[in-house]
């Protein structure tokens, strides 16, 4: 494989899974055009693939590893192909990946997204394999991420998660939290106003709880009043939000700031209290309805989404129910509806009670069958 001079090097990134992700790729990508490569959006014209992945649920890694086959026939028809595997899933598969994978060059993990250009450099230079899964910047300083949307921009204000939600990968996949400063987040808004851009989302593994890990005492209520008094930005939105995290302080907030979208992402996962327990989430349906017939008081056009798991281990017909009558109470806008999924090295892998596949689909048939009337109805 002949070393190709960086600037006619072209790279081509696809990405699975969330807007973190999106924001991730968005960042290797604006740091690969500041070391002179060019970026495609045609894979056939590429001369360096990469695969920002997601590891949430197995099919997420099964649609990778399928990419991976179609790459692999790609690499043998074009050996100086440069296939490069990054995200969630390289943090924590590592090694295997390599194993499973002989035609991937570059493993790099969710740490790593900052040291791209130098790992790539040294793949192409040295001519052998990689993996990079160590701890690193959480964002890149003074790079600015390459965003095809000129109007709405994707800035990410922490990175990992330190709630252990015992079905969740995402503290072995992305670490603790760590927020960043808030005169860089505001610093990066003020530059994309001035670029033009009118609607930010602000990204996190849990937004809510921003801010936890910092000396001075910071929250995600003040962040959002800073940024909206910046000038030029219309619109703020913000994912994803906990609920043992909306407190007062925080509600009263996003009822009063104009900027803040009244839409709401606001994940329940089961309407069980025992269920939730097993879960680890912190909060039970009762505090949970609390919060949202308050936010509802508070502010009368919201539109609330959210996310429920059926067939978590030990969900017995009660349990399930309770999730039911809980759609029906609060009516959400929309809902993103799933099984579980049982995920290496989580406390849920192992419990006891693992619901057959069968009673997981037909419970997820109903939640689905649900949700549509509801929104029907809400229409």
């Amino acid at each position: 494989m002949n070393p190709i001079p960086s600037s006619k090097i072209k790279i081509f990134i696809r990405t699975f899974g969330c807007q973190m992700n999106v924001y991730d790729s968005q960042v290797a990508a604006g740091l690969l055009l500041n070391e002179g490569y060019e970026i495609t959006e045609e894979m056939g014209e590429a001369d360096i693939i990469l695969l920002n992945t997601c590891s949430i649920r197995k099919k997420a890694e099964d649609k990778v590893y399928s990419q991976l086959g179609y790459l692999r026939r790609l690499k043998r028809e074009r050996p100086s192909l440069i296939l490069g595997v990054g995200g969630c899933m390289a943090q924590r598969e590592g090694e295997k990946i390599l194993g499973k994978s002989p035609s991937v060059d570059l493993v790099f993990g969710t740490h790593q997204i900052c040291n791209l250009p130098p790992l790539l450099s040294k793949v192409i230079r040295e001519r052998r394999r990689l993996i990079a899964i160590g701890e690193g910047e959480i964002v890149a300083k003074g790079v600015k991420a390459y965003r095809i949307d000129k109007r709405r921009a994707y800035v990410a204000i922490m990175r990992g998660c330190n709630n252990h939600c015992t079905y969740c990968v995402v503290p072995s996949a992305r670490g603790r939290q760590r927020s960043r400063p808030p005169e860089e987040i505001i610093k990066e808004i003020e530059n994309l106003a001035e670029e033009g851009y009118k609607e930010i989302t602000l990204l996190g593994q849990n937004v809510t709880a921003y801010g936890k890990d910092l000396e001075a005492v910071r929250d995600f209520a003040t962040l959002l009043e800073r940024i909206n008094e910046i000038e030029g930005i219309e619109k703020i939105r913000y994912l994803t939000s906990h609920p043992k995290d909306m407190n007062e302080r925080l509600l009263e907030t996003l009822s009063r700031l104009s900027k803040v979208s009244r839409d709401l992402h606001l994940p329940v996962q089961s309407g069980s209290n025992r269920i939730l327990k097993a879960m680890g989430r912190g909060y039970t349906r009762e505090e949970y309805l609390g919060i949202i017939e308050r936010l509802r008081s508070l502010i009368p056009q919201i539109d609330i989404t959210t996310d429920i798991i059926v067939g978590f281990p030990g969900e017995r017909e009660e349990d399930f129910q309770d999730t039911l009558e809980l759609m029906k109470e609060i009516r959400f806008t929309n809902a993103y509806m799933f099984k579980y999924s049982p995920r290496p090295e989580t406390p849920a892998e192992k419990m006891a009670g693992q619901i057959p596949e069968e009673k997981k689909l037909q419970r997820l048939h109903k939640v689905i069958d649900l949700q549509r009337e509801i929104m029907r109805n809400n229409s």
